[in-house]
């Protein structure tokens, strides 16, 4: 029940990844990029670890379709 994250968190951090910031798949780079901008320190924390996960996502995506398009070559 660890991972479950609120609208807030959710929502913020779609908009915070618009911004182009140069986040990455690191929970202590993403909160060094969202210290001075986020109030709470809770909450901050929760939004870099969500992104985290996001960039972890997407890479893991990325890299399943390389290996299917080189499969098919």
């Amino acid at each position: 029940m660890g991972k479950i994250k609120t609208r807030l968190i959710k929502r913020t951090t779609r908009e915070i990844n618009k911004k182009d910031l140069p986040f990455s798949e690191d929970f202590e780079t993403n909160k060094k990029i969202l210290g001075r901008e986020m109030p709470s320190k809770k909450v901050r924390n929760q939004i870099a670890g969500y992104i985290a996960r996001i960039k972890k996502a997407e890479r893991i995506e990325q890299e399943k379709l390389e290996q299917s398009l080189a499969k098919k070559k």
